[in-house]
């Protein structure tokens, strides 16, 4: 059954894959329902109470000094959602509001936010039938959490904003009705609980660092069809080398490379034809090792991160405490998808370096441009233009978000992570990414075109021959930007990654 148990504590990200594009289904276990319910009991008695605690009998931000009745703490609540809905710009996509979603749900399920259980149902039931929240992509500032965009999602709890429901933008309360879900009337925290934290950011980190995982695996596959067709000297992947320089992820490329090349009578050793290759193609290891450490670095950040408690304040139903802390600051995350956009970013810098090679005569031994009739022919002449602006713009989108912080709430909230903004250029540095490897990807196969002296490594031919299946070589100039499409959607997809591994075995 296509179904992920949320409890808080174990959700993966192949997990959040799975909701957010392969719509799974998601249910409370049984021991969430039980922590839920006991921090909601703390709620209701502080209420009764009438004791003064943070966001649920004060108001927010500045007006924490500001004492609510019990009588407003309802109308406290809405107008938390009302007056937070500052969002602008063109909304997430439908795979990125489903992660937002799912990981919203399960932060509360944990059991630490005092929201009654029917309310979290009610955005479970929203998610398991394909009410979709229009939530504009601009507007956080990374803490408090993501406040705006999350208050666009509970809008439409609430019976206001706006959604998409089977593929039609309507009104939140239309899509409510037509999908037979209830809205729901917030009570004391449940606001606050919904829009304080940093799922957001995290959905973000979560999908990119999932396609991550890929690119540092295509990104291997495809250099090496460039190794090949310039016919590169394997001697510098030699693990002893590996081992007097002991990065984990270095060892790991180069082993990648001779496997993925083993057998081919392309490849060249140490004084065959030349002594050395260029960084470009003798550095892989190197270059595409430190990126794929960082990868797994961002990697061990985000598992923590979505199974946190990260609004506040907390509550704590065993000690009856309701406790004010930070855990909504982004900064875990922000500093971690700035990592990875620097480190994606490295990947398309040198394999734009490589396209360089292959298209550049004057560098090897291969007809100018990839084409045999050169000047009635352009070859793949702009096809690395393309890649080298893809290039330039990462760089500019490289730039760190975390490092910038502006005061908001009348210098109450004086320091702000910026973490979605972080994620949110990750994102398009990763699909600038895709692009130039794709573009490096075409070009690598027909350089080979012109490598009639020996076979290829069975790694490499497996991806010639996927590419060649839906991609004829390029005899003439034709409209490439429909080739390089397909084989963006070929790394995207993960294909390459499968056909290769398919070959040479598991692909590190």
């Amino acid at each position: 059954m296509n179904e992920v148990i949320i409890d808080g504590d174990s959700l993966t990200i192949s997990d959040v894959v799975n909701v957010s594009r392969n719509f799974y289904t998601v249910k409370l276990s049984e021991r969430s329902k039980e922590n839920i319910g006991a921090s909601r009991k703390v709620v209701e008695s502080m209420v009764d109470s009438g004791k003064i605690e943070y966001g649920i009998t004060t108001g927010f931000g500045k007006f924490s000094d500001v004492v609510i009745s019990k009588d407003e703490t309802k109308k406290l609540q809405r107008n938390l959602i009302m007056s937070h809905a500052c969002g602008v710009g063109d909304p997430f996509d439908e795979e990125v509001v489903r992660a937002i979603m799912l990981l919203r749900i399960n932060a509360l399920a944990k059991g630490f936010s005092g929201i009654r259980l029917s309310t979290l149902q009610t955005l479970i039931d929203m998610l398991n039938k394909g009410v979709h929240p229009v939530i504009p992509q601009k507007g956080s500032l990374g803490a408090s959490g993501d406040l705006a965009p999350l208050a666009h999602m509970v809008l439409v709890m609430i019976g206001e904003g706006e959604a998409f429901y089977k593929g039609e933008r309507m009104s939140g309360q239309q899509a409510m009705d037509k999908a037979g879900i209830k809205i729901v009337e917030l009570v004391e925290k449940e606001g606050l609980a919904l829009i304080n934290g940093t799922q957001v950011m995290t959905a973000l980190a979560s999908l990119a660092v999932y396609d991550s995982l890929n690119i540092k695996k295509a990104a291997d596959i495809v250099s090496a069809m460039t190794f090949e067709a310039l016919r590169g000297i394997i001697t510098a992947f030699d693990d002893r080398i590996n081992m007097l320089r002991p990065y984990k992820g270095q060892a790991e490329v180069a082993e990648n490379i001779r496997k993925l090349t083993a057998g081919s009578e392309l490849i060249t050793k140490q004084g065959d034809i030349r002594v050395q290759d260029a960084y470009s193609l003798r550095c892989i290891p190197q270059v595409h090792g430190a990126s794929r450490d960082a990868v797994n670095y961002v990697k061990s950040v985000v598992d923590i991160e979505i199974n946190s408690a990260v609004d506040n304040p907390l509550i704590f139903a065993r000690e009856g405490e309701v406790i004010s802390g930070g855990n909504f600051h982004g900064q875990p995350i922000a500093l971690a998808m700035d990592f990875l956009g620097i480190a994606l970013s490295e990947y398309a810098d040198i394999s734009e370096r490589r396209i360089e090679r292959l298209v550049n005569f004057q560098l090897n031994d291969l007809p100018p441009f990839l084409t045999e009739h050169g000047g009635l022919n352009s070859g793949f002449m702009i096809a690395q233009y393309s890649a080298a602006s893809m290039v330039s713009e990462n760089k500019v989108l490289s730039h760190p978000a975390s490092v910038d912080s502006i005061p908001s709430s009348a210098n109450q909230e004086d320091h702000v992570s910026m973490g979605t903004t972080a994620a949110r250029k990750a994102r398009e540095i990763l699909k600038n990414v895709q692009r130039v490897l794709a573009i490096e990807m075409l070009a690598a196969c027909q350089a080979l075109e012109f490598r009639k002296e020996g076979k290829r490594g069975a790694g490499v031919d497996e991806v010639y021959r996927l590419v060649r299946s839906i991609i004829p070589p390029l005899k003439e100039d034709r409209i490439m930007y429909k080739d390089i499409n397909k084989c963006i959607e070929l790394i995207a997809s993960g294909k390459v990654v499968s056909v290769a591994q398919g070959a040479v075995g598991a692909i590190k």
